[in-house]
């Protein structure tokens, strides 16, 4: 059964793709498997799969030959849909898929930073966040009030940036990540391995719009025995 909001089959394989070649797990050179033989391993048609490696072409961050396969080139665009995605797996990695918890309309509350009007209210999203499906964080957004009436559950992307883009018309700019230590919250599920009150890793993120306005702050309590905190510098 395909996941709500979950992105089309072969932006997945992309995307997996794409942070396999961030984090080294696929290095520059390498030569991929044959299609057919990958088609069967990501349990797609071999038309799929070729609609995912044509997007890391586009990124040049795959070279493709009539007779000679598909070859890794790592020093293109390490961009896509997960690009402010920073969680990876032990090993480096993994897809990242969201399990919503639940959408409310809440009074902001005092301890989160301004999310840039004076709309007296945002939209609280809690989820579960998994990479390869292993959950590792509980997640807490804020989104400011300002930009819709409503917003249920069903609506939303797998990735909240592409349902922003394409919903709500708003492109992020620029994030700022805070990482700390915190107690976990009482409403993280017992799935994500951190017992309410124990101590976690604290990812605190703002985030601004195309018009360089905070819009949004999230925050994100991690399995560290599961996942890791990446960003990289090029």
């Amino acid at each position: 059964m395909t996941e709500p909001g979950a992105l089309p089959a072969y932006l997945q394989i992309s995307e997996m793709l794409i942070r396999d070649i961030a984090a080294g797990r696929l290095a520059d050179g390498q030569r991929l498997p044959p299609e057919r033989e990958m088609a069967a391993e990501h349990g797609v048609s071999v038309m799929t799969l070729r609609k995912a490696l044509a997007e890391l072409e586009t990124r040049k961050l795959l070279e493709r030959r009539q007779g000679s396969g598909n070859t890794i080139r790592a020093n293109g665009e390490i961009g896509g849909v997960y690009a402010l995605f920073r969680l990876e797996l032990l090993e480096g990695g993994g897809f990242p898929t969201a399990r919503v918890l639940d959408v409310s309309r809440e009074a902001k509350p005092d301890n989160i930073p301004d999310l840039g009007s004076d709309t007296p209210f945002a939209w609280r999203i809690r989820r579960v966040r998994s990479l390869n499906r292993q959950p590792v964080s509980a997640e807490e957004i804020w989104l400011d009030g300002r930009f819709t009436e409503t917003l249920a559950a069903d609506e939303l992307s797998q990735s909240l940036y592409l349902y922003y883009r394409e919903t709500l018309k708003l492109a992020i700019l620029r994030a700022e990540d805070r990482v700390g230590v915190d107690p976990t919250p009482d409403w993280a599920p017992e799935e994500v391995g951190l017992p309410s009150g124990a101590p976690a890793c604290l990812v605190a993120r703002r985030t601004w719009s195309q018009a360089n306005d905070p819009i949004e702050f999230s925050r994100s309590w991690v399995n560290t025995s599961r996942a890791r905190y990446v960003a990289r510098i090029s």
